[in-house]
C-alpha cells in the first residue's frame, strides 16, 4: 500500500530583514526621485516563502511625504520631495514587512526596520549682506539694507569709510559649509574714486571726489568656490562740503513768556516783544547764505 503524504505549509514564520537599523546621510540638494537605500539592502526574506508586502512611515512630525518606497512589493526608498535643511535636519522612518496585505483579515506576521535619515546641508544659498530682512516665512531669502556713508569734497579719506547701518559684511547662510567670500565693486564707481578690500569689504578712496554728486556703488559678494553664488548690495556715498566751523546760536540767552493755563501747542512769545513768537536760531559759518 503506497501512502502519499502532503505537508501543508503553515504561516508560522515572520519576515526577516538582513539589517534592522540603517543610518543614511542625505545631501540637502539630492535630486527628487533619487534612490536613498537600494531594494537589495531592504528586502526581507520569509521562510514560509510568502509574498512580502511593505509599508513606510515616519515617526517625526512634519517630515512625512519626503521619502517613499517604490511599491508595495518593492522596499527601495527614494526621495519623493525636495529637501530643505532649514525645515528639518533629520528624521526616522519605519519600514514594515508583512506576509499578508495590509487589508488582509488572515493572521499576519510582521517585521520592521528603522531608517535614520540625517540631512547634510548643501551649498544652495548665495551670500547674505548683513543686516538683512527676511521676506519669506522659511527665512531662506534675506534682502540687504542700503548702506550709506559720506565723504568731503576734494578730500581723500585715509581710513576705511564709516557706513550705516554698519560696515560691509556678508556671510554664507549655508553656515555648516561657510565658504569664503570676497568683495568687489561692480557698478557706480565713477572715475574710480573708491576701492573695496577683497577680503574685508572695507571701502577706501583712490582719490578725492571732485563732483558734488552722490555715488551709488554696487558691491558684489562672491563665494570663492563658486562665482555663480553672489549677491549685490548698494552703498550710497554722499559728497559734502567739509565743515570747518561748528554751528552756534545767535544769542546766548533767549527769554520767552507764556500765559497761565495756556493750552498745549500754543506759541511761546518773546519777552521783549510779546506779540512775536519766540524763535531760537543757529548759524554755521560754513553756510553763510543759509
Amino acid at each position: 500500500l503506497d501512502i502519499f503524504v502532503t505537508i501543508l505549509n503553515e504561516n508560522d514564520n515572520s519576515p526577516v530583514f538582513k539589517q534592522t537599523n540603517f543610518t543614511e546621510v542625505v545631501p540637502e540638494d539630492t535630486k527628487v526621485d533619487s534612490t536613498i537605500i537600494a531594494r537589495e539592502e531592504l528586502s526581507a526574506s520569509d521562510a514560509d516563502l510568502d509574498i512580502i508586502y511593505y509599508e513606510l512611515t515616519t515617526t517625526v512630525p512634519a517630515t512625512d511625504g519626503y521619502f517613499a518606497i517604490r511599491g508595495v512589493n518593492n522596499p527601495e526608498i527614494y526621495l519623493q520631495k525636495a529637501l530643505d535643511y532649514e525645515k528639518f535636519k533629520q528624521t526616522t522612518l519605519i519600514l514594515y514587512a508583512r506576509d499578508r496585505p495590509v487589508t488582509s483579515t488572515d493572521p499576519t506576521n510582521t517585521a520592521n526596520a528603522t531608517i535614520n535619515i540625517i540631512i547634510e546641508q548643501a551649498d544652495t544659498k548665495p551670500p547674505w549682506f548683513l543686516p538683512c530682512t527676511f521676506i519669506n516665512e522659511e527665512r531662506s531669502i534675506c534682502i540687504s539694507n542700503l548702506y550709506t556713508g559720506r565723504v568731503n569734497m576734494s578730500e581723500m579719506a585715509t581710513e576705511p569709510l564709516i557706513l550705516e547701518p554698519g560696515p560691509i559684511y556678508a556671510i554664507d547662510p549655508d553656515y555648516t559649509i561657510n565658504e569664503r567670500i570676497i568683495y568687489s565693486i561692480v557698478g557706480g564707481n565713477t572715475d574710480n574714486v573708491f576701492f573695496v578690500d577683497t577680503d574685508t569689504g572695507n571701502i577706501t578712496m583712490n582719490k578725492p571726489a571732485s563732483s558734488p554728486d552722490s555715488y551709488l556703488l554696487q558691491i558684489m559678494a562672491t563665494q570663492v568656490n563658486n562665482i555663480q553664488k553672489y549677491s549685490i548690495a548698494n552703498v550710497e556715498i554722499k559728497v559734502i562740503n567739509k565743515s570747518n566751523h561748528a554751528p552756534y546760536f545767535e544769542s546766548r540767552i533767549y527769554n520767552g513768556i507764556v500765559l497761565v493755563n495756556q493750552v498745549p501747542g500754543s506759541f511761546v512769545f518773546q519777552a521783549e516783544h510779546p506779540s512775536s513768537p519766540l524763535m531760537i536760531t543757529a548759524v554755521d559759518d560754513d553756510f553763510p547764505d543759509v
